[in-house]
């Protein structure tokens, strides 16, 4: 008896011992290290269930089995969802660490920045540039796009990315139109969006964008040539830098552009205009200022009448002689 006793003893001891290396083992290959043997880049996909995540993670060489992954996850992985977006998997990752960090990590953000007054022939090229985006893209239609810094995941479409900016533009004249003022001379948002190209392209600092739209409202509403050097270019250059000094032939040409050869605004815009500059444009300063010129530190000198403006030109070209520049 004693020895069936020992036995059976025996046999439940040694069913226990398996179960604790089955658990051991169960455990092991969830909180122990994975057979990643560097760090690589992961996107879980917009609307990826854990069960295509685990094949694709199997298929990377990051877990041993997409089966016992999901076994694991639903037993002690709990019951939040993951996250899309793009990871970094380290080396030795384990499959805890993965689910962890699918739920509750850092996605990886990148970014493209279109800084204000950036042309769309440039954002073309930057986008183009851009080596973690897919596919080509014709070149925006000017003054489609908001400059402004956007996110974009590793392989996703320059289609996308540009059509995010161009959405951007439509959402923000639809929330800075209806807040234009009896000063601004626009009528229609797309005017707007024309006049504050100019102002962006001749001022670069943020501080004269509104007396600068005002000036060129003052112009239209007399009315009088805008005269904006940069209207000029653009027909050259497509926003591109000109790269030299204007010539007579080119002020004196006559297209649908240059402003000083025609009245009015010119038929499109001549860059991508930030928010601020399209909000210059319904909102202008209230100035009886018609003229303006350099100043020398970036900025400009404005004035009201004609001898002023001849003034102020006077000692811009004197400036620019100390400089060497004439």
């Amino acid at each position: 008896m004693f020895g069936l006793s020992r036995v059976a003893t025996g046999i439940v001891g040694a069913g226990l011992l398996g179960i604790a290396l089955i658990g051991a083992v169960f455990l092991y290959g969830w909180f122990g290290s994975g057979p990643l043997e560097e760090e690589q880049p992961f996107i879980v996909k917009d609307g990826s269930t854990l069960t295509s995540v685990a094949s694709e993670l199997e298929d990377l060489g990051a877990i041993g089995s997409a089966d016992r992954f999901l076994l694991r996850a639903k037993l002690i992985g709990g019951s939040e969802p993951v996250k899309a977006g793009e990871f970094k998997l380290p080396a030795g990752v384990s499959e805890s660490q993965i689910l962890s960090l699918f739920q509750f990590g850092n996605v990886v953000l990148r970014q493209i920045t279109i800084p204000e007054g950036t042309p769309s022939v440039i954002v073309h090229d930057k986008l183009m540039a851009e080596d973690l985006l897919t596919g080509d893209i014709d070149i925006p239609a000017e003054g489609s796009v908001l400059p402004d810094t956007y996110s974009f995941e590793r392989g996703e479409s320059r289609a996308a990315v540009l059509k995010r900016m161009q959405q951007a533009m439509v959402e923000a004249l639809a929330e800075l139109w209806p807040e234009r003022t009896t000063r601004t001379v626009v009528s229609t948002p797309r005017d707007a969006v024309i006049l504050a190209s100019i102002v962006e392209k001749e001022t670069g600092k943020p501080e004269e964008r509104r007396m600068v739209a005002g000036l060129y409202s003052n112009r239209i509403k007399k009315p009088m040539m805008l005269q904006a050097d940069p209207t000029i270019i653009y027909p050259i250059t497509k926003g591109k830098p000109l790269g030299r000094r204007i010539r007579q032939s080119e002020i004196a040409d006559i297209n649908d552009y240059n402003t000083y050869s025609m009245m009015g605004l010119p038929k499109g815009p001549i860059t991508n205009p930030g928010r601020e500059s399209i909000a210059a444009v319904l909102n202008p300063e209230e100035t009886s200022a018609l003229f303006m010129v350099a100043d020398g530190t970036g900025g400009h000198e404005f004035a009201d009448t004609l001898e002023e403006h001849n003034a102020n030109v006077e000692r811009w070209f004197a400036i620019r002689r100390e400089r060497g520049e004439m």
